[in-house]
C-alpha cells in the first residue's frame, strides 16, 4: 500500500468533514457530501477494509478534525519494561489505549496501567510525543499522536485485564512478537534510552 496516497484521503477526508461544519449552503453541502463519499471509496479500495465500516466510521466525525490520541504507561522493573499480550492480536505491546474525553494524559496513563496489567501507578513525566505515521506502523484509517507517559508502580497486583491475555516485564534483548499497530521496536528501544538517561529530554517528532 502507497502510504502517501493513503495520507492524502485521509486529508480529503479531513476537508470534507471540516466543510460540512462550516458550509452555509446547500449546494456546498452537497459537494462535501460527496468528497466524503469519495474518500470513503478510496480508502476502502486501499485498505480493503469494510466499506459500511469505513463510511459509518467517517460519518460518525463532525466539527473539525484533529488527530486521535493514545497514551501508553511506560512501567520499568530494573532493566526490564512491563508488556501485555493484547486479546484482539495476541501480540505484545506497552500497556495503554485511547485518550478518555474528561481525563488529563496522566490520568489516562494510571487508568490505562490499572485496567490492562492490574498495577496501581505514579506518572512521573512525559517522554515522546510521536506521530504515528513518522514510524514503521502498519497503515491506519486515522491520524494518530502516540504519547509515552513514565510510571512507577505504588501498588496493584501484577495481572491480566479484561483485553490482555498475559503480562511480563522484558529485557532489551528478549522482546516478544509485538502488535506493530500500537507499537514497533524502534519506539521500545527508545524507551529503554529514557530508561538509561534520566536527564534525556522529551521527543516530540
Amino acid at each position: 500500500m502507497n502510504k502517501e496516497i493513503l495520507e492524502l484521503v485521509k486529508k480529503v477526508q479531513a476537508i470534507a468533514q471540516a466543510g460540512l461544519e462550516y458550509a452555509n449552503n446547500e449546494y456546498d453541502i452537497e459537494r462535501y457530501l460527496e468528497l466524503r463519499d469519495i474518500s470513503v471509496e478510496m480508502m476502502h479500495k486501499l485498505t480493503g477494509y469494510n466499506i459500511h465500516k469505513i463510511r459509518e466510521l467517517f460519518a460518525n466525525e463532525s466539527g473539525y478534525q484533529t488527530p486521535k490520541v493514545d497514551v501508553r504507561s511506560v512501567i520499568f522493573k530494573g532493566k526490564k519494561i512491563l508488556m501485555a499480550r493484547e486479546k484482539s492480536d495476541n501480540l505484545w505491546s506497552i500497556p495503554g489505549g485511547w485518550a478518555d474525553v474528561g481525563l488529563t494524559p496522566f490520568e489516562v496513563a494510571v487508568k490505562e496501567a490499572r485496567e490492562e496489567v492490574g498495577l496501581i501507578v505514579k506518572p512521573i513525566r512525559l517522554l515522546a510525543v510521536i506521530d504515528k505515521k513518522r514510524h514503521p506502523h502498519p497503515p491506519g484509517i486515522y491520524h494518530i499522536y502516540k504519547l509515552f507517559i513514565l510510571c512507577k508502580e505504588t501498588g496493584g497486583k501484577l495481572g491480566c485485564g479484561m483485553e490482555t491475555l498475559e503480562v511480563k516485564y522484558f529485557g532489551i534483548d528478549e522482546l516478544p512478537q509485538l502488535s506493530e499497530r500500537r507499537i514497533t521496536k524502534s519506539q521500545i528501544l527508545l524507551m529503554f534510552e529514557f530508561s538509561k538517561n534520566e536527564n534525556m529530554h522529551a521527543i516530540c517528532e
